[in-house]
């Protein structure tokens, strides 16, 4: 069932084999995994992921990089809704409800992919810095997986997600600072006490993970894909992830005859570096200096895969976006109060975005438009309603 060819250094090109461990590249740029996409388009049949025994995104057995499909860390997982915003925007208007997966977020698909093949490769002590969520799934699945786990958080983490990934048997040290900060200090001690890091985007299988998102996409709307899709941009592996799935879908020739998505990353305006890369024409961004945002999930000042995020941007001629807090929380308390959707601060943020761009004219109120909501917002305190 594995396609994979090799594994590809996503700024030089430079190849190396698959099916072992693997960091970054010699680059030090994240590494991709690429398929025999004309084998698996003559071998496989789309329509039957429908009826694969295998749950949730882990039924995309030959699009994903798994060495052996048994004993897979598997928690119950789902294909998430889609949810129509139908009251104030009508049907064609959806929210892709990723809080229905394990550990109620979809960092789900990036650390259960990223510690099936972690398993699989004999590595049995994961570290990673998280700003909560994908440290709950880190720890959650390597728990399943038998394998050891340790997390650096910042401070102000909402405690809940501390909590959660404490129970679940990880290791989690507090540091005062951003995630950046947590990544540089946790870096020495993997070195010296050999943890292996799955932090976003330096190593190679989150990614695959979090790919499922567009694939999954795909399939609930019968590979006619929307004409844009609005993500929470922090580390921004899901949305780089996507694009990879649609241009493996599109080579396949598996989609509709149609343009790809524009792509929109969401940013909080404390906290807003692929923002202000992509507005000055930046291959690159720079640290953002001073993050703050109430949506903790995209507050990441820096990321590895920052050329990615901007490429997928420009490639698919969308653009990235900033919305302040209060923005947030009104957005948030609107999809609660008039659709019933128990959004999070950054799947709320996507709504906010949606608004901004409507309001400037740069989509049509009839445009078939798909946001992200990336956890429960149970895992939140929750905003005052008015």
């Amino acid at each position: 069932m594995n396609f994979v060819t090799h594994l590809e250094c996503s700024l030089t090109g430079k190849h190396y084999p698959a099916a072992q461990v693997h960091g970054l590249s010699e680059a030090g740029r994240p590494l991709l995994v690429r398929y025999d996409l004309e084998k698996i388009a003559q071998h496989t049949d789309r329509d039957a992921w429908r009826h694969s025994k295998l749950p949730g995104f882990w039924r995309y057995l030959e699009l994903l990089p798994l060495l052996q499909h048994n004993d897979l860390p598997e928690l119950g997982e789902v294909i998430t809704p889609l949810l129509s915003m139908k009251q104030r925007h009508g049907a064609h208007v959806l929210i892709k409800d990723e809080g229905r997966l394990p550990t109620a977020s979809f960092k789900a698909r990036g650390l259960g992919m990223a510690v099936a093949m972690a398993q699989q490769l004999g590595i049995d002590k994961l570290a990673m810095p998280s700003n909560g969520n994908a440290g709950a799934a880190l720890a959650a699945y390597g728990q399943r997986a038998g394998l050891q786990t340790l997390v650096y958080c910042p401070a102000d983490t909402p405690e809940i997600n501390i909590k959660e990934t404490r129970l679940c048997g990880a290791e989690v040290a507090l540091i005062d600072g951003f995630i950046d900060d947590c990544g540089r200090l946790l870096k020495t001690r993997m070195q010296e006490e050999g943890w292996f890091d799955v932090s976003t985007l330096k190593e190679p299988y989150r990614l695959e993970g979090k790919k499922t998102m567009g694939i999954e996409l795909a399939e609930q709307l019968d590979w006619e894909l929307p004409e844009v899709i609005f993500y929470p941009t922090g580390g921004g592996t899901g949305l780089i992830g996507m694009w990879k799935a649609f241009a493996e879908l599109k080579a396949m020739g598996w989609l509709k005859d149609q343009p790809l998505p524009r792509m929109v990353a969401v940013q909080a305006s404390g906290c807003a570096p692929m923002v202000r890369a992509y507005e000055n024409g930046d291959e690159f961004a720079q640290r953002w200096e001073d993050a703050h945002t109430v949506a903790a999930g995209i507050r990441v000042p820096a990321a590895v895969g920052d050329f990615l995020i901007l490429r997928a941007v420009r490639e698919s001629n969308g653009t990235a976006i900033a919305v302040d807090d209060d923005a947030i929380r009104d957005a948030w308390v609107a999809a609660a109060q008039h659709e019933g959707l128990l959004m999070c601060p950054e799947g709320a943020a996507t709504y906010a975005a949606y608004l901004q761009l409507l309001e400037q004219g740069w989509l049509s109120r009839d445009a078939r438009v798909v946001l992200f909501n990336c956890a429960s917002g149970h895992k939140y305190p929750l905003p005052e309603s008015s």
